[in-house]
């Protein structure tokens, strides 16, 4: 059975371009705890706080519930789902879920491959972080899902798709390019020698929901920023690109200088545009990034004008 295939076709709730990572975060999750307890099965009522906070960190800005990829990743054949009188799982409703003592963990067949390939949880977690998550995102989701990868790079084994994403090179150097190699958001321009550091090419829609490899979904940001970008702190609003400004989440919190400085007084500021004369981000793609990952508001519901 292939499992890494069965993984990365796992069925996913699909509306125009809307993000629903439910699946793919329980998945990880129970890789996770598979790590730590081979035999041990989740009980839905002592992971759900842990499942919760998943969806709200690496989900789109919708109330959910992690109860629907509890019970709906059975359909997969990666997971099961028993209650406390040995039946299947009550359905996807968190009352059900509670009551019953309905835990979940992954099939027999797929933790015995576990064991016998030590290989195969690693290039499990790295078909589904790599299919579903920008590439900045993946060192901190492995750690809140509780999985200890080895290596930062993809291993053998992974689809094809997921291997050729190592950030296109020649999509990174269009794109720093176009904006003369300084953060787009605070100007950060550093250098080492000659070589740009602290620099990334940030696609604003995902690759991962057929965000094209282009400078008109792109932008030069410095490493803080991006990272906050694809966390959702950092979003761009509506408009033009000559007028287009940053949005800064309400939910961001930080108490010192620097958080003042170089993130929340970013809120309102122009985001720079190409020098280059390339198109700035075009307003389909930072709409996207507006419903799916940006975490809502934006500081004190400030007027863009």
């Amino acid at each position: 059975m292939d499992w890494i295939e069965r993984a990365g076709r796992l069925k996913r709730w699909t509306r125009d371009d809307e993000r629903a990572p439910h699946k793919p975060l329980l998945m990880l999750y129970a890789l996770g705890r598979f790590q730590q307890d081979p035999d041990g099965a989740l009980r839905y009522s002592d992971v759900e706080r842990d499942l919760h906070g998943l969806l709200r960190e690496y989900g789109p800005p919708r109330a959910t519930t992690p109860a629907y990829p509890f019970h709906h990743l059975a359909n997969d054949g990666v997971w099961e789902v028993r209650t406390d009188d040995g039946g299947g799982s009550p359905g996807p409703k968190v009352g059900a879920l509670r009551e019953s003592g309905a835990a979940g963990r992954l099939v027999p067949e797929l933790r015995d491959a576990l064991t016998r390939e030590p290989d195969l949880l690693g290039q499990l977690a790295h078909t589904l972080l790599g299919l579903h998550f920008p590439p900045s995102l993946h060192a901190d989701l492995a750690l809140d899902a509780g999985l200890d990868l080895e290596t930062a790079d993809a291993p053998r084994g992974v689809p094809r798709e997921v291997r050729d994403r190592r950030r296109a090179a020649e999509t990174r150097r269009r794109v720093l390019a176009a904006y003369a190699y300084r953060c787009a958001f605070c100007g950060f321009d550093g250098k080492l020698g000659k070589r740009p550091v602290g620099l990334e090419a940030a696609h604003v829609k995902w690759w991962a929901f057929r965000g094209p490899d282009a400078v008109a979904n792109g932008l030069c940001l410095c490493a803080l920023h991006h990272r906050l970008f694809d966390n959702g702190a950092l979003g761009l609003g509506p408009g033009p690109g000559p007028e287009r400004r940053i949005l800064v989440s309400d939910a961001f919190g930080g108490t010192g200088a620097a958080a003042r400085t170089q993130v929340r007084e970013l809120h309102g500021r122009e985001v720079a545009a190409p020098e280059d004369g390339s198109e700035p981000v075009a307003e389909p793609y930072a709409d996207w990034h507006r419903r799916e990952v940006f975490k809502g508001g934006g500081r004190k519901s400030l007027t863009l004008t």
